[in-house]
């Protein structure tokens, strides 16, 4: 039996590729920041790529998969860095960008398609007062579907903490993967089964999010003398319930160099902190800046920054494009030895451990920390750039970061189940025996989970 003869045939009339740039373009996202999954997932493409018009297109081609017992990987704006994207079985890659509709809008939270881009969801929320909470540095470009499915936190979360914080997410509507696809509407706890699951427990199609009232968001660079300092501001900014931010972002002094654009605005051998904060507060937050040795080295108005986000208007991009996982992206670009790692240090002591990270790594731990705030906490992760000499050497710095008190969750895997914190939770595998019957989603990245016999084993990881 020829299984994608047969999902062809089903899905007559639905837009698909499969010529082979196609395939690599759409079997791919960032996983190759991390030159341990570059090796692993290289040359990984599905079979053919569709895209649904609407979710009656997207109920055949769920349909049609299960019933040729074809792998199926779900994708939004391909911008996740962990190989969440990459059909490592082949089989269907299912690009959603096209169910892109705000579905409605209501005093304090909005419900969309998957595929809607976040700028664009931003964009059209605006004229109502309202916005996103979250969005991450890819704003542009990533979905909605994919930021719940694959992502954890981003700008924003200084004040409204992480998608998985009880209220963010209000529903999620969830198409399953079977031979006669059932609509699922999932709501409050409940939406945990697919939050972080990577796709491998069922297709979202629509999501409810609360919302935060439009602010009007102007940028501040700080330039301070040591990291320290830089940290305890971030640190003291975020606790400021007062004021209202949307982004606290600091970076060690080595960082700005790698960057094009701030190099020559941070004075050299300066930390640096780049944050959002509403306008009429921003002379607060310089002043707090000032308690730390800081100075303003970059300022931008509300004005300024909307037309920079929106409309790409003036020579410096939104700010934001220059952390969270863009600092990586800028960096890499400077230097291609450079990897990252993700780490979350402990609320009770973070300032400390992120000095005794910082000093049992000198040379090779480049510190870039994102304050935010964590079920109710304030807290820090970071996404530090790593100088990499080998997947040995990568792995014993993990090892002694966790023994230091920093919880590593490991970027350098596609797969759910071995990435430290990030781990799912237990009701996930069990919504997947549900709502994926066949074990066709997005295969290879639940370690235990049997893969469907049409799949290849998924690659070993490769030595140092």
């Amino acid at each position: 039996m020829d299984r994608l003869k047969d999902f062809r045939a089903e899905i007559d009339g639905i837009p698909f590729s499969d010529d082979a740039a196609t395939l690599r373009i759409k079997s791919r996202d960032f996983f190759w920041f991390s030159p341990v999954l570059r090796a692993e997932l290289e040359g990984r493409v599905a079979d053919i790529v569709v895209r649904p018009r609407d979710k009656r297109d997207l109920l055949r081609v769920a349909a049609a998969a299960a019933r040729a017992r074809l792998p199926l990987t779900v994708r939004g704006g391909g911008t996740g860095n962990y190989g969440q994207a990459v059909p490592l079985a082949g089989g269907v890659v299912l690009d959603m960008t096209h169910l892109d509709r705000l579905v409605r809008v209501m005093p304090g939270a909005a419900r969309m398609e998957a595929g809607a881009t976040m700028l664009e969801i931003d964009r059209a929320l605006k004229p109502t007062g309202w916005e996103l909470r979250l969005h991450p540095s890819t704003r542009q470009s990533a979905t909605i579907g994919g930021f719940l499915a694959g992502g954890a936190a981003g700008v924003g979360s200084c004040t409204w903490g992480q998608i998985s914080d009880r209220g963010a997410v209000l529903s999620v509507e969830v198409v399953t993967l079977e031979e006669e696809p059932r609509i699922l509407e999932l709501s409050g706890d409940d939406v945990m089964r697919v939050i972080h699951a990577y796709g491998v427990n069922g297709i979202i199609t629509e999501v409810e999010l609360a919302l935060a009232p439009v602010q009007p968001w102007a940028e501040r660079i700080y330039a301070f003398p040591s990291l320290a300092k830089a940290a305890a501001f971030g640190k003291a900014l975020t606790a400021a319930d007062a004021i209202a931010r949307k982004l606290v972002s600091i970076h060690d002094a080595r960082i700005p160099p790698l960057i094009k654009r701030l190099s020559p605005i941070v004075p050299a051998g300066s930390a640096m902190a780049i944050v959002m904060v509403s306008e009429p507060q921003a002379a607060i937050a310089t002043r707090l800046a000032e308690m730390e040795d800081g100075e303003c080295v970059f300022e931008r108005s509300a004005q300024e920054t909307d037309a920079a986000a929106f409309s790409a208007i003036g020579a410096m991009p939104p700010l934001y494009e220059y952390t969270w996982n863009h600092t990586t992206l800028h960096a890499m670009r400077h230097d291609p030895t450079l990897t990252y790692l993700q780490i979350r240090y402990p609320p009770d002591n973070d300032l400390a451990v992120i000095d005794k990270a910082a000093r049992a790594f000198p040379d090779d731990l480049i510190t870039h920390l994102e304050f935010q705030r964590r079920f109710g906490r304030v807290g820090v992760s970071a996404l530090s750039l790593v100088r990499y000499s080998g997947r040995d050497p990568l792995y014993k710095m993990i090892e002694k970061l966790d023994a230091i008190g920093a919880s590593v969750s490991n970027p350098h895997t596609c797969r759910l189940d071995n990435a430290g914190w990030k781990r799912i939770d237990a009701p996930q595998p069990d919504f997947k025996a549900a709502a994926d019957p066949f074990g066709l989603m997005n295969p290879g990245k639940l370690v235990d989970w049997p893969a469907p016999d049409t799949a290849v084993e998924p690659p070993a990881e490769p030595a140092a």
